[in-house]
């Protein structure tokens, strides 16, 4: 494993408690820096948080909530000091079925989490970034958000949104020490893969070049770098993870 420095930073990371969210809190620790794993599951945030050891704080969130981001924020700034890097990991899958029949609710709850959880978390941490000059974001999009999966046009749509999103508030932060990136992941097989039919599971597979899915520590290991110093004059861009799936 290649030494990144994030030593003496301070990471949020939403979705923390497994899975990338997981991950990424692992590398970064190793990397030498901090973390608060923001959950809607607070205790499965607290159990990862005590396996994570000193270095790992928990607190549960509903990014989708923004009061609940707002207290997530000054807690998390309490308690560490600052917030040197967010990572926005959480995420639903939603139904796999076709958008004629695809329930209304469903839609609005994986836009909900995807798209607007990630635009509040942006919207209460960003300000904090700004008073201490400097700052990092990833948020976790997909290749989904740029070629489109059939049954899944809700969480496709919102992967898309995330990638926008990453490129305006790239661009409105250029001037600041803040730099916003986005990642692209194809599948990488986690706990989210519980959420989706095997027929779904078969065909992210199929499209991708190097028959296989991605690794949980090949993503953490990127994202990591993006919450780095060296990461300086890379901002609202996308870093795909697609085993060659996508290649633009």
């Amino acid at each position: 494993m290649n030494q990144l420095d994030f030593k003496g930073r301070h990471a949020v990371v939403t979705g923390g408690a497994s899975g990338l969210g997981l991950g990424i809190a692992q590398r970064l620790i190793a990397s030498g820096g901090s973390v608060t794993l923001w959950d809607l599951d607070g205790a499965t945030a607290e159990r990862a948080a005590a396996s994570l050891g000193p270095q790992a704080h928990a607190l549960a969130v509903d990014v989708a909530q923004q009061p609940s981001v707002a207290k997530a924020v000054a807690a998390t700034v309490a308690h560490a000091g600052r917030i040197d890097a967010l990572v926005n990991s959480a995420g639903i899958t939603g139904p796999n079925t076709k958008l004629w029949d695809y329930p209304v609710d469903a839609w609005r709850q994986v836009m909900d989490v995807n798209l607007t959880g990630l635009f509040i978390c942006c919207r209460e941490v960003v300000p904090q970034m700004r008073t201490q000059k400097w700052g990092r974001i990833v948020n976790i999009a997909s290749v989904a958000g740029k070629e489109g999966n059939p049954n899944a046009s809700a969480y496709s749509a919102s992967k898309a949104g995330v990638i926008a999103l990453t490129k305006s508030l790239g661009k409105e932060l250029a001037d600041t020490g803040v730099r916003v990136n986005c990642v692209t992941p194809a599948a990488v097989k986690t706990a989210i893969f519980d959420q989706m039919t095997p027929e779904h599971i078969s065909f992210m597979l199929s499209k991708i070049p190097m028959g296989r899915f991605g690794t949980v520590e090949e993503v953490a290991a990127t994202v990591a770098w993006l919450c780095t110093e060296e990461c300086s004059f890379a901002t609202g861009a996308t870093f795909d993870l697609s085993g060659g799936r996508s290649t633009y």
